[in-house]
């Protein structure tokens, strides 16, 4: 009698993908930093709908019983946290989300269009885009800057290592320098962006001068503040 045959055995099937995440920096007091998160979200309540989030403990010393009610805290608002950095494994519980390491400051796989290298293999530094970014699209370019001939629709989002310049209305968000380039810039030729951020520092909506709305505007930084003005 033959041996029956054996099952073959399926393999587990693993993929990689990045995801741009918010990183949260706390600071004491913490009770002051979370008040300025739910101000953020009263001006945006669906600012971190959806987003991946990591908490950088670098700057506080928060003891085990400290994490978890910062964890806590940030549920009620129904932030929800995939991973810590910055602080021993010791203090973190089964529990708790995964300590990180080796992040990066952007994610390193566009979702753009990738643009042909040139003849001697070297990346490009700039994205040109000939078409509006529709809603719901994510355009990321760590490398440079991003240039986009149209418009970027409500709930689209921009990401680039430099500048970016939109020759059309800016109603989505728009995040420069997000490698660490505090000297990037963002041009529009119509500002009605959710949110602008460059090298992390960030505007919402609300925090834009009426007067500046569906007017051409750029934005910068200057020390620790995001300066918006019109273009001449």
């Amino acid at each position: 009698m033959e041996a029956a045959a054996r099952p073959q055995r399926q393999l587990v099937r693993l993929r990689g993908r990045s995801y741009v995440a918010f990183v949260f920096v706390p600071t004491v007091p913490v009770q002051d930093w979370l008040a300025e998160i739910d101000a953020t979200i009263a001006r945006s309540p669906g600012f971190f709908a959806g987003r991946p989030v990591v908490i950088d403990l670098s700057s506080v010393d928060l003891s085990q019983s400290g994490i978890s009610h910062l964890l806590a805290s940030l549920q009620d608002r129904n932030i929800r946290v995939l991973g810590i950095e910055g602080v021993e494994v010791a203090r973190l519980t089964a529990a708790m989300p995964p300590l990180l390491s080796g992040g990066r400051s952007c994610v390193v796989e566009p979702s753009a269009p990738k643009k042909a290298e040139t003849k001697t293999g070297a990346k490009p530094t700039s994205l040109l885009l000939e078409s509006p970014v529709r809603s719901g699209q994510t355009i990321i370019f760590p490398e440079g800057d991003v240039t986009i001939l149209g418009s970027v629709g409500s709930g689209a989002e921009v990401v680039a290592g430099g500048s970016i310049h939109v020759y059309g209305a800016l109603r989505g968000r728009a995040m420069a320098g997000v490698n660490g380039h505090a000297s990037a810039r963002i041009y529009c030729q119509k500002i009605e962006a959710e949110l602008l951020a460059i090298d992390g520092f960030y505007q919402t909506a609300d925090d834009i001068d009426d007067a500046l709305r569906g007017r051409p505007a750029q934005a910068w930084l200057q020390g620790n503040t995001m300066r918006i003005t019109a273009l001449n």
